[in-house]
Order: structure tokens, then sequence, then C-alpha cells
């Protein structure tokens, strides 16, 4: 967990069209919403940049003592159609007066507008439903859920095995963790798991063979046939990272899942709704995911989450027996309409492909100022990361990577507590709406951070 300083500090005063430092910080009046936290809530729930929101409009984010900052986390990875949306607003707003707050599995008109707007951007429209929950891991757990369903009702018990990537993040539930590979992360889990396996995650620097071959040999020394193996689920970009998989790689896996009447899952809860330059990451593999899972992005606001799979996959359940209290409740489902409304409309995916270009570069720049340290980048659209490391290695440096964080944070960026299998990742998430005028002067800001840091 990262530990910020709570000791207030004096810092230079900033003034510009897009950031303000006018107080200390942490600012000294929010100490006593710390203290409150501190003795309410359990620590897991700490470990954030030390800033109190007040409010939250398009990129930039406000505390109530005058302070503003340009906001490269989106939450995290949520706002893709930028922080305190009119039109979100307004239709929470409607459906609240209207007044429909709840409505468990009895149908409003709402959901069925927006399962038909989310039905609209799958790989094959009409092959394909969408099933509406609350968050990332209960989408993951469905998933797993229907995998080994589809497998069962087809081949029998023996085809058990769901096959996930070392490194993985799906949620903080227990099958979402079994399916997660970082095993400091599983230490709560007792006896459960004989049947997830992780092979490595191609990405090209922690795993330098991205070859498929490598999946396949992990398999056999495992002992786990193609025969045997129910689901295979990857993000579309690690969350530790960003790591994407080779496109070779991707329709390789997809092949083999074909051949082998594997169900194929993709997370697209991080990577999802224009986040890395297309609606969907999966989209730069050229491949079609029997079973795609949404969460964040998808209301840039409001908890809601979605499987968007084959209908013969989701239909495998009759009526009443997959549902879920807050499925398709009103006011997420309202927010993720205008949402999506909002991204197509005003073309923010598009405009994260062409940020993309302007960061991109600019980070590799940055990088190559300190090669020993900033060990690589990695990114598209409006998601990238920077691995700081131990000078000449490829060791973890989560400390280093904590010092920039917070030199960013004291300047009016605003950055979420470094990720990674170690702490070590610089994650930056924008929300789409960012031009090139703010995002450039972010940039700028967090060169200067690594210069006072590393330099």
């Amino acid at each position: 967990m990262a530990k910020y300083n709570l000791n207030p500090i004096a810092v230079a005063e900033v003034n510009t069209k897009y950031r303000r430092i006018k107080t200390m910080l942490p600012v000294p009046e929010s100490l006593e919403i710390f203290a409150r936290l501190i003795k309410s809530e359990p620590q897991s729930m700490m470990g954030q940049p030390p800033v109190v929101w007040d409010r939250a409009e398009g990129f930039q984010v406000y505390d109530r003592w005058g302070n503003k900052w340009i906001d490269w986390s989106s939450g995290v990875l949520i706002t893709n159609a930028g922080h305190g949306r009119k039109e979100i607003a307004d239709a929470l707003r409607d459906v609240i007066e209207k007044p429909l707050l709840t409505s468990y599995c009895f149908v409003h008109e709402k959901r069925a507008e927006l399962t038909e707007a989310l039905q609209a951007i799958a790989p094959e429209p009409a092959s394909y439903q969408v099933f509406l929950l609350s968050t990332g891991s209960e989408a993951v757990e469905n998933s797993i859920k229907l995998a080994r369903t589809y497998a069962l009702r087809n081949h029998g018990e023996r085809k058990k095995y769901i096959v996930s990537f070392e490194n993985a993040f799906h949620g903080r539930t227990l099958g979402s963790q079994l399916a997660g590979g970082m095993e400091q992360q599983k230490s709560w889990i007792v006896g459960e798991g004989a049947t997830f396996i992780q092979a490595p995650f191609p990405d090209g620097y922690k795993n330098e063979d991205t070859s498929f071959e490598l999946f396949l040999t992990t398999l056999k020394k495992k002992n786990v046939k193609a025969e045997e193996i129910a689901g295979i689920i990857t993000e579309s970009f690690q969350g530790v990272g960003p790591d994407f998989l080779p496109t070779e790689y991707a329709k390789e896996l997809e092949s083999f899942c074909r051949r082998n009447d594997i169900v194929l899952i993709f997370d697209e809860v991080q990577a999802g709704f224009g986040r890395s330059g297309r609606m969907f990451t999966y989209e730069h593999y050229g491949v079609a995911p029997d079973l795609i899972i949404c969460g964040k992005g998808i209301s840039s606001s409001l908890p809601i989450s979605a499987v968007i799979g084959r209908k013969d996959i989701l239909g495998l359940y009759g009526p009443g027996s997959m549902t879920s209290t807050h499925s398709a409740s009103p006011l997420p489902v309202v927010a993720a309409i205008e949402s999506l409304k909002i991204i197509q409309r005003e073309k923010l995916v598009e405009n994260s492909r062409n940020m993309g270009e302007v960061l991109l570069p600019e980070l590799k720049r940055i990088q190559g100022l300190y090669p020993e340290v900033l060990g690589c980048v990695h990114g598209r659209g409006l998601v990238a990361g920077l691995q700081v490391v131990k000078a000449g290695t490829r060791e973890p440096d989560k400390q280093t990577a904590l010092k920039i964080n917070e030199k960013c944070f004291q300047m009016g960026l605003l950055m979420f507590a470094p990720v990674g299998v170690a702490g070590e990742c610089l994650k930056i998430a924008p929300p789409l709406t960012i031009s090139e005028e703010p995002l450039r002067e972010a940039i700028s800001v967090f060169e200067q951070a690594c210069n006072e840091v590393l330099g």
C-alpha cells in the first residue's frame, strides 16, 4: 500500500489555466477528515494521494480550499466521458424526480435502451446479448460461471479448467482473485483454486518471450490438455502495465479456443469505452471474444457492469436463475446510456486515439532521459504506464515511483497511487475529454517531477 505524507508541507504555488495550488499539502484543514476515516473505516481504503475531492468537472478535480488538479486518473479509469457531465446529471435527476430509484428485475424502459445500445457495439450484434450487473468483479464471476456451465453441458465434467495469465487483475472476490495472476493477493485463499491456472503474459518486458508456444508449453508443464479447458480469460490490456497482447498472439489464442470449443473471455473493465483508442481494446487484435466483461467507463459515474456475450452462452440459465439485486438498477442504467451517447456523439474514441499520438511519444522521450530507472513505457490511446525500476535492473522500485507520483500531486497533476506487480508503475489515464493544450501541460509537469526526483 502506498504511504503518503500526511504532514502538511509548504509547496510552490501554482496558478495556470488548468492547475492551481494555493495551500500547504495535504491541506491542514483536511486532516480532520482523514482522522475520522482512520477511526471509522479499514486502512485498506487509504493509500491514495491525500486530497479530499469536493467536485470534479471535465478533466479537473477540485478541493474546497481552492486547489485544482489536472486529473490523470479518471477516478480509476471510470470517467471516460469526463467528470460531472451535465447530461448524466440531468438524466439522473429525471429518474430521481419521476421517482424511480430501484426495480430489482422488474422491467423499466431504460433497461431495454441500454442493453440494445451495448448489443449494438458487440462483434456481431445479432449473435450477442447483454447481462447487466453492478461491479466488475461480479461480471468476472458471472463469466467464469457461464464458461464452466457451457463446458459442463456440452462436454461433461472433464472440461473444467479456467486459464488466465500471470500478473492479471480481475477483481477482489474469490473467483476473480483465483483467476487473477498475482500470488500476493491470494494469501487468504486456502484449498480452492485447483482448476485455475495461469500462463505467462506476453508483455515483452516482464516476460520477453511473446510466442504463443510459451502458452502451449505452460499448459503441458501443468499437465492440462486443451480438451480439459472450459474458459480462457485475459484482460484486453493488463492493468499492471498497461501491457498489451501482441496481435498475432491474440489471434493464435482465439484460434486455439475455436479449435477446442473453449469460451474466450476478454476483461474490458479498464480497457473499454474508448480508453485505448478503440471502443473496446480487443478490437486492436482483430478477434471476437465469446464473453466481454464491461465496467468502470461504462457509465463514467455510478456502479454498473455488464457481460456482453454469445446468445447461446448467456442463455444457459432459465428465467429468474441468473440475476442480481441491483442488475439494471434505474440510476446506473441512465448514467450508462448518457455516457455512451457522449462517447459516440463527441467522438471520444477518436480523441483518445489522437491524444495518444501526443502522449506516447512524449512519455517515450521522458523515458529516454532516464532509461536506467524508467524501465519501459507501454500505452495506447489515453492509457499509459512507466515501470520504475532500480537502476540498471528490472527490479521494481516502488519508493521512487511513489516520490514521482507525490511530486506530481504537489504540482497540480493528480494520479492514483502507483500500481503494478509491486507498486512500481506510474499509470496515466485522463478522461477522454482532455484536449491537447492541457495534456501537454500535464506532460510538462510529469517531466518536471521526474527531473526533480531522478535528476
